[in-house]
């Protein structure tokens, strides 16, 4: 068989095994007669797919045409991660580290206390004030949370300044559009929805209040230049046919549990960097935002020290889920590790530990994700420093078909 028939034989795989597990297809954009077959009739048994896993890991493995390695690759590396995913729904149990290797690629180091200690201790000095370092904390982000009334506003003119930025450095396909909804009752802040030929729906989750840093970052983060164009540059290059793209149609459907997310997750993070050089963040905050949404624009500059400790802080998420998965840490202490060193409060890291328990070992696409990229971004000359070198690195990076080994993270 051609690796173009093995990439099919995949594609149907993540239908099936999105039976069992209904957050694992995160998008599916390929033929729509694909998933009307896998959605037919019973599942296929946990068995049935591991046997497919295998036999189409096989076949890819076999198929070596030299001009299409890196394919070869892409295709291997997400299907050992559907064959673990199929384990782990069997019942096999993994450790938290053995599970982010199997899945994403990458084995993430343990981070000691001391480094978050250290971080709590710079933003006491930061954050003046009587009470613990946690009240002051949340004190100041009362000070900056965006108006309920004010919200729309604010993240549409976050959404429209990421998106310039981006179309000066990406070429989007004609149809790139995204809506925005609103929503409650979710474990996760905000999430992409990418519908294929260029669209994406994103919800924003208003469970909880939504602090002024959070517009940009979630504008980026999940629309420009993030996984909105991530998915859309994919899909351009890749899953459509000639002349634009190439045909793989292994490039229609994304299972969430794959290195595809490191990349996914990792560029969305380190996106709001590029897209938002040094100072300028801060600065479109306090010259648009904040007044947008009726807040002081001289909280922007502490506000933005202290973001600056918690991409510390968010590496405390991982050190909790490896706690809490490996059995080390029940759910109330799990919590209040959350609560002590990510600074969350008690609703929003009972939010989190949520979210753990459904995504487990994917927290760390965020943090280690963000990390690996930014390293492998600057050491190809993408530093904040040259700032036009950055986005062609990081525009190249979003759309190919690397993942986290090809990368050598």
């Amino acid at each position: 068989m051609h690796l173009s028939e093995w990439a099919a034989a995949y594609v149907n795989l993540v239908l099936a095994v999105g039976r069992h597990d209904p957050h694992f297809v995160d998008a599916y954009y390929g033929p729509p007669s694909w998933k009307e077959t896998a959605e037919a009739g019973s599942p296929r048994t946990l068995p049935e797919l591991r046997a497919e896993a295998r036999r189409i890991q096989d076949g890819v493995a076999a198929a070596t045409p030299a001009d299409e390695l890196l394919r070869r690759d892409y295709l291997l590396g997400q299907l050992q991660a559907v064959a673990a995913h199929l384990d782990r729904l069997a019942g096999h149990r993994f450790s938290f580290d053995d599970e982010a290797e199997a899945l994403y690629q990458v084995r993430p180091p343990g981070i000691p206390q001391a480094v978050f200690e250290s971080a709590l201790t710079r933003l006491d000095h930061l954050l003046a004030g009587p009470g613990t370092v946690q009240d002051r904390y949340q004190e100041a982000r009362e000070r900056v949370l965006i108006p309920g009334d004010r919200v729309d506003a604010v993240f549409q003119a976050a959404i429209a300044e990421a998106r310039e930025r981006t179309r000066a450095h990406a070429v989007l396909p004609a149809s790139d559009h995204f809506r925005v909804e609103y929503v409650t009752g979710k474990s996760w802040s905000a999430y992409n929805w990418y519908q294929g030929r260029g669209t994406s729906v994103i919800q924003v989750n208003l469970d909880l209040p939504i602090a002024i840093d959070r517009a940009l970052d979630l504008a980026a983060h999940e629309g420009y230049p993030g996984h909105h164009v991530y998915n859309a540059l994919l899909e351009q290059r890749f899953a459509q046919g000639p002349p634009q793209g190439r045909g793989w149609v292994e490039f229609t459907v994304y299972p969430l549990f794959s290195p595809q997310s490191l990349i996914a997750e990792g560029t969305a993070n380190f996106g709001i960097e590029v897209a938002f050089p040094g100072r300028e963040k801060q600065a479109f905050e306090r010259e648009v935002l904040f007044p947008l949404a009726g807040l002081d624009p001289a909280e922007a500059e502490r506000w933005a020290q202290v973001q600056a400790e918690l991409k510390v802080l968010a590496f405390a998420d991982n050190e909790a889920a490896r706690g809490y998965l490996d059995g080390r840490l029940d759910r109330a202490e799990a919590e209040a590790f959350l609560v002590r060193y990510s600074l969350r409060s008690p609703a929003q890291a009972a939010q989190r530990l949520r979210f753990i328990d459904t995504y487990r070992s994917y927290v760390i696409n965020y943090n280690l994700g963000e990390q690996l990229v930014r390293e492998w971004v600057e050491k190809r000359g993408g530093t904040a420093e040259h700032p036009d070198r950055r986005w062609a690195v990081f525009v190249d990076l979003i759309s190919s078909p690397r993942l986290p080994r090809a990368l050598g993270l």
